[in-house]
């Protein structure tokens, strides 16, 4: 069945889940906006519609969704069957019919990267195969030794953990940690040596709804992933204790080895950090337009690394002191999106790139800007898949 079938078919039980209030219903306009399935325009109309009830408003929006053709009403279904907070406010939806052509919880490959048979090219692709796919690391500084707050690092953090667990991963956390202690810990946790000892960084493990203790003991995987919360500035994340850590000192530990783990597998770096005091301004576009070789026997020691900062050198990022920063809101929703289509991680930076740029930071358009910045020495197609339960 098509998915504006599907959406026709259920679109009165649709109307009536929907209908609960207006909270509710913001924020499935809210949703919806993000994925970008209805315009700025379209949006703000929808959100002041004069003398209207809620029905009305979700009357309104399901009919612009269904106007629009074929794949915004799938991109539509996915998000009312998929988003956990969604799923969470209005839990009559799980028990819709509104399966379309594709399963939304089955992953597929992007047709631009297949072959004939359906698979990606082999060479061409990073394997991950083992269960768990790796570590995925976080290190989350919110209270600084001066007093002040990171507020909203939390929300980034329990955000990555959802989708990082989703993908297959471990996910560990560590809070509040001297430029020390970052340090010591990224070593350990590099080679895996003196694991013991990382529990007197207070290390605590994603369970699928909370953080809590580690209950197994740790090991890499085919893929490792780093996630940075905290201050920073030109080429370095700071302490706690406002002392910095040079990022080249982070990547390096992870460097390519004899004897180390993830020699040959992907590393990404996700850094949450300003780079600077400079503010970004914007500026007006007049234009706006909508070889299989086998592996080498030897690799450069710094090949695999892939790290994504949330802006360029000498400026800030943006952080809300309740619903997150722009740049890790961004990558989860994006992932949440295009893993399960097979999409590879250098492609879905390129949508978190484009989404965090259309961001304002200010009332004046223009005036505050922020531009994350992706360098990469990945040699293959990082692609994370939806583990099934």
């Amino acid at each position: 069945m098509k998915a504006k079938d599907a959406l026709r078919n259920n679109k009165t039980a649709i109307h009536g889940i929907l209908s609960g209030d207006k909270t509710d219903y913001r924020l499935i306009l809210n949703k919806v906006h993000e994925k970008k399935l209805i315009t700025q325009r379209e949006y703000n109309n929808l959100k002041y519609i004069e003398h209207a009830t809620v029905e009305t408003y979700v009357v309104e929006l399901v009919d612009k969704i269904m106007n629009k053709g074929e794949e915004q009403c799938k991109e539509f279904l996915d998000l009312l069957q998929t988003d956990d907070e969604i799923k969470q406010t209005f839990p009559e939806l799980n028990h819709l019919q509104l399966n379309h052509t594709r399963s939304l919880s089955e992953p597929v490959q992007a047709s631009s990267s297949l072959h004939g048979d359906g698979k990606q090219p082999k060479g061409e692709v990073y394997q991950i195969s083992s269960r768990p796919v790796g570590l995925c690391v976080i290190i989350n500084n919110e209270n600084f030794t001066d007093g002040s707050q990171r507020r909203g690092t939390d929300k980034d953090a329990q955000s990555l953990a959802q989708v990082f667990s989703w993908l297959g991963f471990r996910v560990l956390m560590c809070k509040d940690q001297t430029m020390e202690q970052m340090d010591l810990t990224l070593t350990r946790i590099a080679s895996l040596a003196d694991v013991a000892q990382l529990q007197e960084f207070n290390f605590k493990e994603w369970s699928g709804s909370s953080f809590t203790d580690p209950q197994q003991g740790l090991k890499h995987g085919d893929a490792f992933i780093c996630c940075i919360l905290s201050h920073g500035k030109k080429g370095v994340v700071l302490g706690v204790d406002w002392k910095p850590l040079p990022i080249k000192e982070i990547t390096r530990k992870f460097s390519g080895s004899d004897h180390s783990a993830l020699t040959g597998k992907p590393k990404a770096f996700l850094i949450q950090a300003c780079q600077g005091g400079l503010i970004q301004r914007g500026v007006l576009l007049k234009d706006l337009e909508a070889d299989d070789h086998a592996s080498p026997l030897t690799i450069p020691v710094e090949a695999d690394v892939l790290v994504a900062m949330a802006t360029v050198e000498d400026h800030a990022a943006f952080r809300d002191l309740t619903n997150g920063s722009w740049f890790i809101q961004s990558l989860c929703q994006e992932l949440n999106n295009h893993c399960p289509r097979g999409e590879d991680i250098v492609s879905i930076l390129n949508y978190v790139n484009n989404d965090v740029a259309q961001k304002e930071g200010s009332s004046l358009p223009g005036a505050a800007k922020q531009m994350p910045e992706v360098k990469f020495t990945l040699r293959k197609k990082l692609v994370l898949l939806p583990q099934c339960s």
